[in-house]
This record gives C-alpha cells, structure tokens and sequence, in this order.
C-alpha cells in the first residue's frame, strides 16, 4: 500500500464521530452541542453515565489501534507508523465529516501508543493517573501528560519522537480552552 494511502485511511479511520454515535445510538443529545461540546469520553460521561463514556472510550482507543494495525499489516517502516499515528489523531481533532469538530485526541493517542510502543502507552497511562488522583481534573491530566509524553519517547522509542512530539504539540493547542479555564480556577473536577 502506497505511503499517502496509508496515511489517508489512518486519517479516515480517526474521522469517525465515535462519541457523536455512540450518543445518538444511546438516544442521547450530541456532545458537540452539550456539555462542554468535546466528542469524547470526558463530555460524553458527564451527559450520558459510565457505560457511554467506556463505550466512547472503547471506540476512540479502537480507532488509533486499528490505523496503527493497518500500518504493521502493510509492514510500513517504524517511522511510518508513528505519522499513520499522526494522521489518525488529526482525523479525530480536524474530523473532514463533521466540519472540522473533532475531540482532543488523547484516547486515539492512546490506542495508536498501546501498538507502537506499549512501554511508553504505560508510561503515560501511569502518569495521566497519577495527576488524575491528585488534581481530579482529566484535562489537566491529559495536559501534562501531553507535555511529558517527549521525553518518555526519547527515552522508551526514540525513532518516534519527531511524530509523538508534534502528536503531543497538537494535543496541547486543542486544550487551550481547558488551559484558560484551569488559570482561572474555572475546570471541571471529578
């Protein structure tokens, strides 16, 4: 399979509305339109209970793991499956069938490390958990754990660091609403 075909499915693959489904088929409202207007687990949890959110969850882990499956499938180079990874979570925050309003991309991220490199995916489950348990706020531990994720990948999977860092840049920007709210005292806690 061609390089930019890879890397298109990758994208289409992370397109799909996981949480916009999920809710529709549980008759619950959109995400995009409630709550805080994330389609992802956190929102999806607040609007709709534990089963909904596990099942986004699911669904979101599925779609990085499954771009990633498609790249060893192809036997595309290390380098290669860190820009399918790439691909698959910029389908989830830039998704082409819902104008552009995707999620924040950390559990796409997630799924896409569990096949690239599970040392470093338990690296950042262990360090998202850990902030989690202290600050009981997920954005915050999603930010932080963004903003480490470089330097366990330089030293865990050092041939992915250029993909995992901009990867870790973009999750970043897509929590800046988030990073206002937490200056101002204003986030969520759980």
């Amino acid at each position: 399979m061609p390089d930019y075909l890879l890397l298109l499915c990758a994208y289409l693959l992370g397109s799909i509305p996981s949480a916009v489904l999920i809710c529709r088929a549980m008759g619950l409202d959109d995400p995009r339109h409630n709550g805080s207007g994330n389609p992802g687990a956190t929102n999806v949890l607040r609007l709709g209970g534990h089963q909904a959110a596990a099942l986004t969850l699911l669904a979101d882990l599925s779609k990085g793991g499954a771009a990633i499956l498609l790249a060893l499938n192809a036997a595309a180079p290390a380098l290669l499956q860190g820009w399918v990874m790439l691909a698959a979570v910029c389908g989830h925050l830039f998704p082409l069938l819902s104008l552009h309003r995707g999620g924040k991309g950390v559990a796409t991220t997630l799924g896409c490390s569990l096949l690239l490199a599970w040392p470093l995916a338990l690296c950042q489950l262990l360090f998202w958990g850990l902030i989690f348990l202290f600050g009981r706020i997920s954005s915050l531990a999603s930010i932080a754990t963004a903003a480490i994720t470089p330097l366990f990948c330089y030293l865990l999977a050092p041939g992915l660091l250029w993909p995992f860092s901009i990867t870790s840049l973009l999750l970043i920007l897509r929590h800046c609403s988030n990073i206002r709210k937490l200056i101002a005292g204003r986030e969520q806690r759980f």
